[in-house]
């Protein structure tokens, strides 16, 4: 299914100005998160809709729901090692089960009771969270937060060879797009991403 997209100008306009959401392009089945690699990666895992080749399933690699925010991160796919970028569409089910299995990657005092407390939840956990200053498409860091999660080990194998259910190289799109006027700005239709307490409260949403 290719990306439904919109006048960024039109949906900049509802979403939240502040606080941590998860912005995406979603459906009842699945989710679409973002990631930008060197074309011998990023080629090769389009080409097959799983990764594989020259990819390292021995690291933590990100994943971000954002557009804007995966935009920020490459330049628009402009930096090296970055000039593909990958739109990974994702069972719901497995999404919800990386933010269940979350841990910041830095303690958090008002979400673990101690830093003891939170190095042993970094230690049982292969998924990691982090909330940056989201980003307008010129780069300007915003008040609302987006989110990335960093996955590794088993968790890594399960995405890649469960929870994948397209890959597409969205390079081209990136591209027609970075030159153009705000006003005239196309990005991917995003909406909040529901996500129920406690969960939301673990991942520091309230």
């Amino acid at each position: 299914m290719p990306l439904l997209l919109e006048p960024h100008r039109a949906q900049s306009r509802v979403w939240p100005a502040s606080g941590r959401h998860i912005l995406a392009q979603f459906d009842d089945e699945s989710i679409v998160v973002y990631q930008a690699y060197k074309p011998a990666i990023g080629l090769y895992a389009a080409a097959h809709g799983r990764f594989g080749g020259e990819f390292s399933f021995s690291r933590m690699t990100w994943l971000k729901p954002n557009f804007l925010w995966m935009m920020y991160r490459s330049g628009w796919g402009t930096k090296p090692d970055q000039e593909v970028t990958l739109a990974i569409r994702l069972r719901r089910s497995g999404f919800d089960a990386l933010l269940e299995g979350a841990v910041f990657s830095s303690h958090q005092p008002e979400i673990y009771a101690s830093e003891d407390a939170w190095k042993a939840a970094v230690a049982s956990s292969a998924v990691r969270l982090q909330w940056d200053p989201d980003h307008d498409p010129g780069g300007v860091p915003q008040e609302r937060r987006a989110i990335q999660l960093g996955i590794r080990g088993d968790v890594l194998r399960r995405f890649n060879d469960e929870w994948i259910l397209a890959i597409e190289d969205v390079s081209p799109l990136v591209a027609a797009q970075r030159s153009r006027p705000r006003e005239k700005l196309e990005t991917p239709h995003e909406r909040v991403y529901p996500v129920r307490d406690p969960l939301r409260r673990r991942l520091g949403m309230v």
